[in-house]
C-alpha cells in the first residue's frame, strides 16, 4: 500500500529524548517517557491536556497494566508506577545491577501479559555487544531471552501475536522470531534486514495489523515501513531530525504518534523533542496489558 503521510506537532515539549509513547485506550490518552529527564508523560490527542512526573531512578520505557497502572522500566529495575497518585507503587524486578555501564532501554508488553525490556551499553564509543533482551513475567521472574546486542530496540508483536520484532539500533539490523503468544517463548530467528546510517538506523517500532513494520529511522530522520518479509516499501520524511518511537493511538488506531529526541545544538526554534503525529491509513496491532492484577 503506497501513501504519504503528513505530520502535525502534537506537543512541542523540547524533550531531551522522548521515547516509548504507548496508547492508553481506557484513559483515551498517551503515556511517553523522556529518558533525558528522567520523567513520565501523560497527555490526551488533542495536546490540550498534558501531565508529568519526574522520577529517582529515571524512566527509560514503559507500558499498560491491567490494573491501570503502568510497567515501568528505570535504569536498572522494572516497576509499577500510579499515574492516578504520580507514585511507585512497588519494585518488580532488578535487571543488570552489576553493571554500571548499562541501562534499561526499549521495553513492551507483549501477547503473553509479560514486559519485555532490553539494555543497551552506555558509553560514547567503543560501544559493545554486552547488552540483553529480557522477559519480565508479571511475578518478578526474568529470563534474559537474546543476548549479544548493543542496544536492544524495536520491540513489536504482529497482530496475532505470532511473529515478534527486534532490533539493535547499532548492530544495525531488525530481526523476526517466531513468537508463542501463550508461553513467551522465543523460536527460529531470521534477519529481516541489515542497515546502515543513510537508511536509518532503527530505533524504536511499532506493527500494524497487515503486519507491517514502522521503523524510527532514527539517523536518517525518516519513518521506514519494512514488509514482513524485510522490503522497504516506504521512507517517510519526518519534521524533525531524529524520530525515536512510532505507535498508532486514537480509539479506531490510526494516528500513528512518533516521538524524537533533540540533538545537541539544535536551532532554537526546532522542535525537534516533540511529539508529532499523522492519520495513517491502515490499524496498528492492537496494544497488551501487562498482568499485574495479582500485585
Amino acid at each position: 500500500m503506497s501513501f504519504d503521510l503528513t505530520f502535525e506537532c502534537l506537543l512541542d515539549l523540547r524533550c531531551e529524548v522522548a521515547e516509548s509513547p504507548v496508547y492508553d485506550e481506557c484513559r483515551n490518552c498517551l503515556f511517553f517517557v523522556d529518558i533525558g529527564r528522567g520523567a513520565v508523560h501523560r497527555a490526551d490527542l488533542s495536546g490540550a491536556d498534558h501531565d508529568q512526573w519526574t522520577l529517582d531512578g529515571g524512566a527509560c520505557s514503559l507500558g499498560l497494566a491491567q490494573s491501570g497502572r503502568l510497567v515501568l522500566a528505570q535504569r536498572d529495575r522494572v516497576v509499577l508506577f500510579d499515574p492516578e497518585s504520580g507514585a511507585i507503587d512497588r519494585e518488580i524486578a532488578a535487571i543488570e545491577l552489576e553493571r554500571a555501564d548499562t541501562r534499561l532501554n526499549d521495553g513492551k508488553v507483549g501477547p503473553d501479559g509479560a514486559f519485555w525490556v532490553g539494555s543497551m551499553h552506555e558509553v560514547a564509543a567503543d560501544r559493545r555487544p554486552i547488552a540483553s533482551l529480557y522477559r519480565v513475567a508479571p511475578e518478578g521472574r526474568v529470563a534474559r531471552k537474546i543476548e549479544g546486542v548493543i542496544c536492544s530496540n524495536g520491540l513489536a508483536w504482529s497482530a496475532d501475536g505470532s511473529i515478534m520484532f527486534h532490533s539493535d539500533s547499532r548492530g544495525p539490523w531488525i530481526d523476526r522470531w517466531q513468537f508463542d503468544p501463550a508461553t513467551g517463548e522465543l523460536a527460529g530467528r531470521r534477519r529481516l534486514v541489515d542497515l546502515d546510517e543513510a537508511t536509518g538506523r532503527p530505533d524504536g517500532a511499532a506493527a500494524d495489523v497487515d503486519g507491517t513494520y514502522w521503523s524510527a529511522g532514527v539517523s536518517a530522520g525518516v519513518i521506514n515501513r519494512f514488509a514482513p518479509d524485510g522490503l522497504l516499501i516506504a521512507a517517510h520524511p519526518f519534521p524533525v531530525p531524529a524520530p525515536t518511537m512510532p505507535c498508532f493511538a486514537g480509539p479506531d488506531r490510526k494516528t500513528l504518534v512518533v516521538t524524537s529526541l533533540r540533538p545537541a545544538g539544535a536551532a532554537e526554534e526546532s522542535r525537534a523533542g516533540g511529539i508529532f503525529a499523522a492519520r495513517s491509513p491502515v490499524a496498528g496491532a492492537a496494544v497488551h496489558r501487562f498482568d499485574d492484577r495479582r500485585l
